[in-house]
């Protein structure tokens, strides 16, 4: 069954379109949605408070959060490490993906899918 889901796996995506204005709860309740796991954004060493939106995380942070950034494409085929470094990438932000009860992170070595599965 684990060649089938890694192949379904491929055909499930998320889009996400991240406005400045966009609430990190929302951005978050977005991803848990459509991955059935928790995203959790850091400013600096602490969690981030979700009622800031990235614009806001960006006066907050050392680190320059890019609030002007297009948007990004995440698939359940990829690896929660690589989706990780996707958003430091392209938004310059920190991120960290757990379970879908949000208490235990999740291996950067399986797909979002397996993750979403729990095959780990």
């Amino acid at each position: 069954m684990g060649l089938f889901n890694n192949i379904l796996d491929r055909f499930k995506n998320a889009e996400f379109t991240v406005a400045p204005q966009k609430k990190l709860k929302t951005i978050s309740a977005d991803f848990k949605k459509a991955f059935n796991l928790t995203l959790v954004f850091y400013k600096g060493v602490q969690i981030a408070d979700g009622e800031l939106t990235l614009a806001a995380l960006n006066k907050k942070t050392t680190k320059n959060v890019n609030t002007h950034a297009e948007g990004l494409k995440i698939k359940a085929s990829m690896k929660v490490g690589e989706a990780e470094k996707l958003f430091d990438t392209t938004f310059g932000v920190t991120v960290q993906i757990k379970d879908a009860e949000g208490t235990k992170l999740v291996p950067n070595e399986i797909t979002l899918g397996q993750a979403a599965r729990g095959e780990y």
